[in-house]
């Protein structure tokens, strides 16, 4: 009897961290994803921005 009561000890204690890393899994994966697309809006921010003021320059050469 002791054997299944151990037995059944371990088996949620297993569960259990078995959720556990699932779930800070989950949140590592969130917070990694988060930082890239931060990273990838920061880029195509700069990229935008940089030919904005390219095509304003354009703009003024062909005007003037």
């Amino acid at each position: 009897m002791n054997d299944s009561s151990a037995s059944s000890s371990s088996s949620s204690r297993s569960i259990g961290k078995t959720v556990l890393a699932g779930l800070v899994v989950l949140v590592a994966g969130y917070i990694l994803l988060k930082i890239v697309i931060g990273i990838a809006v920061a880029i195509a921010g700069t990229v935008a921005v940089i030919l904005a003021i390219v095509a304003i320059i354009w703009a003024v050469r062909v005007l003037l």
